[in-house]
């Protein structure tokens, strides 16, 4: 009798056992679930996907202005010294994006088909290719301080600032790049409201600490641009934290076990097939705007100060812009990857007619508010002129810029890394600075701001008809193009 009840009691612990295995299990699958974005209204998952991310940037943009003026509080110097390492910074915000397209692209895509192990196995191999380049970047940094900012021939006076600076920025690379490509790899699975809670949460966690570590308020010690970095540093350790512990715990997405070699070189491989082509996207700007600034430079100092103040205004009214093209590529990628070839197209068509209703009703705007808002920002009459112009007429077709930077991010998500490529060398490197360089020689200032327009409009032309043209199919691991299944109304 009683080694039958043993034997009961062990079925009922066995069953129970399982169960709360199986329901441990289920639970990240069922999150997953919750942002299957090959289900539902397109329109409602772009906005639901972009809102997020709008506010994020505008948090972590609002972050880096109050930190920039603490710096300037510190006087002129410092000032400079953080001016020559934003191209730096940016350089590892490029390949910051350029892995986080990467893995976003292979695991949106995984996640599209369904295969949720390879998913797990994608996010844990990306997370390690992450960090092994940014050790890398680290040491490379760190030990070429000096050599690099003398090649960009900063002053010795402001050598001291920037390798306080950058000494931390280098070393703290892991915890600026690994929010980034973390909060893609979210954003890839359908979650952009803890990405983009994270980018705010950060960003005040720097407005805090900035005073503190800059100036020495407090039991803290003044530690001027030093402080500035390490208060940036420790926003994204904040960051990453929270997203670790939804990928950990909530999502399961991090696996223990090495994998085999060839499974990893093949999960690197498709990540790098994206990562690589996006990254070189990300740095053709930065090209760009200094052969831009190079050309107006020749027209005096006013005409440099007012295209500057006109592009920054033009940034702010681009952000969500920026967070569209965030938005897209969990979409087609998802979709292209359960081979919802119809849907993809919708989405596409869904965001063009976003970016057409956002810059058509901030184009006029602007328009009509252009003199008003170059006074704003100075009182010299030649500034405003030039402020003025541009804003009356390059914002009017902001819509090619929107279709160029969607179509990427859409195209980057199906493994297609190459349209993004070749239209941003169009747009920027040709056609406005290729334009303005030529338009201004002939014409003035005013030729050089025609190129812009130009731009726009050609290269918003072009990614209209790529769009139109493409058969939408996604690549699969062997870079092979996926055959289209079923579409989704």
């Amino acid at each position: 009798m009683r080694c039958a009840l043993n034997a009961v009691s062990t079925r009922f612990r066995s069953r129970i056992l399982a169960h709360f295995v199986m329901r441990s299990e289920d639970k990240p699958q069922k999150s997953r679930k919750k942002h299957d974005l090959t289900k539902g209204p397109v329109r409602g998952h772009l906005v639901r996907l972009g809102i997020p991310m709008t506010i994020g940037i505008v948090a972590v943009m609002s972050a880096g202005v109050v930190d920039t003026f603490y710096v300037s509080r510190l006087g002129t110097v410092p000032l400079a010294a953080i001016s020559f390492c934003v191209p730096v910074l940016f350089i590892l915000q490029s390949i910051s994006i350029g892995l986080g397209a990467g893995a976003s692209s292979v695991v949106s895509r995984a996640a599209g088909e369904g295969d949720h192990d390879r998913v797990s196995r994608l996010v844990t191999d990306a997370l390690v290719l992450a960090i092994l380049v940014v050790a890398v970047i680290s040491v490379l940094g760190v030990i070429s301080i000096d050599p690099l900012f003398r090649l960009m021939r900063a002053p010795e006076e402001l050598m001291p600032g920037i390798r306080d600076y950058m000494s931390i920025a280098f070393f703290g690379a892991a915890f600026i790049v690994g929010p980034m490509v973390a909060g893609n790899l979210l954003r890839a699975l359908g979650d952009a409201r803890i990405p983009g809670m994270t980018m705010v949460f950060g960003a005040v966690i720097n407005l805090v600490l900035d005073p503190f570590l800059i100036f020495g308020i407090g039991p803290f010690p003044r530690m001027e641009l030093a402080g500035a970095a390490l208060a940036t540093v420790l926003s994204n350790v904040s960051a990453i934290f929270i997203m670790g512990w939804i990928m950990v715990f909530r999502e399961k997405l991090i696996l223990l076990h090495i994998p085999p070699w060839e499974e990893l070189r093949q999960s690197w491989g498709a990540l790098l097939r994206v990562g690589l082509p996006a990254t070189g996207t990300n740095m053709i700007n930065p090209v760009s705007m200094s052969i831009i600034n190079a050309v107006f430079v020749s027209f005096g100092s006013a005409a440099v100060a007012g295209i500057g103040v006109a592009g920054r205004i033009e940034f702010l009214f681009a952000i969500p812009l920026l967070a569209l093209s965030a938005s897209i590529g969990p979409l087609t990628g998802q979709n292209g990857g359960a081979g919802l070839t119809d849907r993809v197209r919708q989405t596409f068509r869904e965001a063009f007619k976003i970016v057409l209703i956002w810059t058509s009703v901030t184009g006029v705007l602007l328009l009509l508010l252009s003199g008003f808002v170059a006074k704003l920002f100075s009182s010299d009459p030649d500034v405003i002129a030039v402020t003025r112009l541009y804003l009356s007429v390059v914002p009017l077709t902001a819509a090619g810029y929107g279709f160029v930077i969607v179509t990427a991010a859409g195209f980057n998500a199906l493994g297609r890394p190459f349209a993004g490529l070749i239209m941003t060398f169009g747009r920027s490197l040709i056609f406005s600075s290729g334009g303005a360089y030529i338009g201004g020689h002939y014409f003035g200032i005013k030729g050089a701001i025609a190129a812009f327009v130009i731009s726009n409009i050609l290269s918003g032309l072009i990614a209209w008809i790529w769009v139109r043209r493409s058969d939408m199919q996604a690549h699969q691991r062997n870079g092979k193009k996926r055959s289209s299944g079923a579409s989704a109304a």
